[in-house]
């Protein structure tokens, strides 16, 4: 696994963590940099993705709301959302992750982390968002 996909997975973790404690996530990326509870230190990737989802919540979360049909956010499972909001950050704010390469490491992320049927509903609404990504930037 390389080093960008395992600051991915922690980032999802982070998100996931701070949902479901009821914590900015920023603020606990920023307390692990701090004071890491692993023995390997976050990635910097990983610090600046949760910071860039962080940054644009409300525009995440307003696009997975529009284009998920018949999926509110809250109906997703807790680690579909932070993948999600994590790939969806990629794809419409990062300026160095292609969308192709944001949208795979999703469907990976959801392989190996949530359902069986997770993974084809990722990479249909990331697909989506890279569709419709003009409109929204």
């Amino acid at each position: 696994m390389g080093a960008r996909t395992k600051a991915r997975r922690r980032a999802v973790d982070l998100l996931f963590e701070a949902e479901s404690r009821g914590l900015n996530a920023g603020d606990l990326a920023r307390e692990r940099a701090a004071a890491p509870v692993t023995p390997a230190p976050l990635n910097e990737y990983t610090i600046t993705a949760v910071q860039g989802v962080v940054a644009h919540w409300g525009d995440i979360n307003d696009a997975l709301t529009t284009y998920s049909q018949g999926w509110s956010l809250e109906r997703m499972p807790d680690v579909d959302r932070a993948i999600l909001r994590l790939g969806t950050w990629e794809i419409l704010f990062s300026e160095e992750v292609p969308d192709e390469v944001a949208v795979s490491e999703a469907v990976l992320l959801a392989t190996e982390l949530s359902t069986d049927e997770s993974p084809k509903f990722v990479n249909g609404l990331l697909a989506r968002i890279v569709e419709v990504k003009p409109t929204l930037v």
